[in-house]
């Protein structure tokens, strides 16, 4: 499942063929319907009603690219659609409306010395799709087209996954489980649009559903590399599911921070928190939604965020899996 999932290509604004995908599998398991914007919202029927309203989250869309100018050579300029660094795609493979391309930069030999010695701008960077003139380039491709990143779902090592979208295919996965399963309570499971451009779908779905209580389902940052010492680490992988105390968006709600690690420990559910404050996600926008929603996330662990080739570990995802459905079965009763 997860492997189908990551292949899917499906940028913030672009999620349409996850969604129809998503939507073949839970549509025998569920009530289901498609917001304004994309959200997938989904109403699973459980053992018995919280007391509170609980939502389960997690996003649809990945990072890519998109054309903003077709050049008079046939290469094409572009613009990350979420937070990509250009260092990490120098060289990579991408499909755009089917068709194969390559992100260019210039000749190292060409590079001046403190050229050679700074990351290169996005600006620096382009497509080439084997195109010599602009007309010839414009027989395949628009402007506002998305160049997706080609990538392969490869199993290595001790459980690792390597593959583009983990983030947050991941997620969707879990939720696609947890549906097609037997839960205790009530639930609203929402796919989520435009997460990595400014948790936009986030926005309007919490607002629509209006829960009292949320989890997202993420990934997140394990810098657990060699280059990396001590804190710096953030998380580690086969360190099980990560549940965070703060990043860049929210504050989490310190009563389900305190429930995740008591849940876990009973459960015998490996369990880490974060390091560093940094990053974020649907959380930011989910947790001050109307009057408030009590928030949090349980995160899996991924090498590369946001590049060509994520990298988790099984036994993370099984853990993150895990204490969702040991947490629903006790938030159920807050």
């Amino acid at each position: 499942m997860l492997e189908k999932l990551c292949l899917l290509n499906g940028a913030s604004g672009d999620e349409k063929n996850v969604r129809e995908f998503i939507i073949n599998e839970i549509k025998d398991y569920c009530t289901y319907r498609v917001d304004k914007l994309g959200n997938l919202i989904c109403e699973k029927k459980g053992a018995g009603s919280p007391k509170s309203k609980i939502m389960i989250a997690a996003h649809m869309d990945e990072v890519a690219l998109i054309v903003t100018a077709i050049r008079a050579d046939g290469s094409l300029a572009f613009s990350a659609v979420g937070g990509i660094e250009p260092s990490t795609i120098m060289g990579t493979r991408v499909e755009i409306n089917g068709h194969n391309g390559v992100i260019g930069s210039a000749a190292v030999h060409n590079l001046s010395k403190s050229e050679k010695e700074k990351s290169p701008e996005m600006s620096a960077l382009y497509i080439d799709i084997g195109a010599e003139t602009k007309e010839e380039a414009e027989q395949y491709v628009s402007l506002g087209n998305i160049a997706y990143f080609r990538s392969e779902f490869v199993r290595f090592g001790d459980g690792k996954i390597r593959c583009k979208a983990i983030d947050d295919r991941a997620g969707c996965e879990m939720m696609i489980e947890m549906i097609k399963g037997e839960i205790p309570f009530d639930t609203t499971f929402v796919f989520t649009v435009q997460e990595e451009i400014g948790t936009r779908g986030a926005k309007t779905a919490a607002f629509s559903v209006n829960p009292d209580i949320a989890i997202v389902l993420e990934t997140t940052t394990a810098a657990d590399i060699p280059l990396s010492d001590g804190d710096k680490k953030v998380c580690l992988q086969k360190g099980g599911a990560v549940v965070s105390f703060m990043d860049r968006s929210t504050i989490y709600d310190r009563e389900l921070y305190r429930l995740a690690f008591d849940t876990a420990k009973k459960n015998n559910i490996p369990v880490q928190t974060k390091s560093v404050v940094a990053g974020g996600n649907d959380s930011g926008a989910i947790h001050i939604s109307r009057d408030g929603v009590r928030t949090m996330a349980i995160s899996v662990p991924c090498r590369y965020l946001h590049s060509p080739s994520c990298v988790a570990d099984m036994a993370d995802i099984k853990a993150c899996l895990d204490l969702c459905k040991a947490v629903l079965c006790e938030i159920g009763n807050i």
